[in-house]
């Protein structure tokens, strides 16, 4: 999705703008393109923008590409008038690559029910594959992976902030490459050598530096609705984020179904709010 294009409506007025707006393309990530690797997380998003309004004809979705900083702070602000303070940058705000879809519920608020994020680090197989060596002298297979993912705990914490008053929590990140594996595997050189990527490897992994957003919580599972825990006399009310990990790239079919179950997850905890939920 290009641009600053919002999509708002219900049922097959929203469909219908998305496909003249998108060209129908993300409405077929269920069908023909669900194998693709090339959609973009907007466009998957989209798709299941489109998606929910066909389940759900009765509720009105928007999708919308950022939030800003001081939208948040309003929000705090109404929580406790001590949060919500500190805003230096008037038009700061937050950009998930996927974007947020909301929902409007029965006493005119916009709820978030998803939000997606889709980041790729570690090249290491692509480079083995096509003979590339790497490092500063150019003698190596693997590269020491970086630390630029952490970025997303930002985000992450920006919409935790925001949500403070939800039951749920509907963030997915969708995390790819060779930082992300979650097995070992081979991989072919084009002179025949074999090289073994080793998950475990503290040079290459890096979901141990993303799992603070889930609370240390497994990976690839939907953790959209909150739980609470008991930390000595405390109870805690803890929104984690939903991190699939994986080598490979992810398919538009297989980010748009876990999508879908974490939308339908945040429209079943706020279904009170909502209209009679159809579909």
């Amino acid at each position: 999705m290009a641009g600053e294009v919002q999509f708002k409506g219900k049922g097959q007025a929203l469909r219908l703008g998305v496909q003249q707006e998108l060209g129908g393309g993300p409405l077929s990530i269920f069908g023909a393109a669900a194998q693709k690797h090339d959609l973009s997380i907007r466009e998957v998003m989209v798709g299941v923008l489109a998606k929910l309004a066909e389940q759900f004809p009765d509720l009105e979705f928007r999708h919308r590409i950022s939030l800003s900083k001081r939208e948040m702070n309003e929000k705090l602000q109404g929580f406790d008038p001590r949060l919500g303070q500190a805003l230096f940058v008037e038009s700061a705000s937050i950009r998930p690559d996927g974007g947020i879809t909301e929902v409007l519920d029965r006493h005119d608020r916009w709820r978030i029910i998803l939000v997606g994020e889709s980041k790729h680090q570690g090249n290491d197989v692509e480079k083995i594959r096509a003979g590339v060596l790497q490092g500063k002298n150019k003698d190596q297979d693997f590269m020491a992976a970086g630390n630029a993912i952490e970025r997303m705990h930002k985000n992450v914490l920006e919409i935790r902030n925001y949500m403070l008053d939800e039951r749920h929590f509907p963030y997915v990140v969708f995390l790819q490459g060779s930082n992300f594996a979650t097995e070992s595997f081979d991989v072919e050189r084009p002179d025949g050598r074999v090289v073994r990527v080793v998950h475990n490897s503290g040079m290459l992994n890096r979901i141990d530096r993303v799992t603070a957003s889930s609370l240390g919580r497994d990976i690839n599972r939907n953790y959209c609705e909150n739980i609470f825990v008991k930390a000595g006399d405390v109870e805690h009310m803890v929104q984690v984020a939903s991190l699939f990990c994986k080598a490979d790239p992810w398919k538009a079919g297989e980010m748009g179904e876990v999508m879908i179950d974490v939308a339908q997850t945040s429209l079943r905890v706020i279904a009170d709010d909502l209209v009679v939920i159809g579909g």
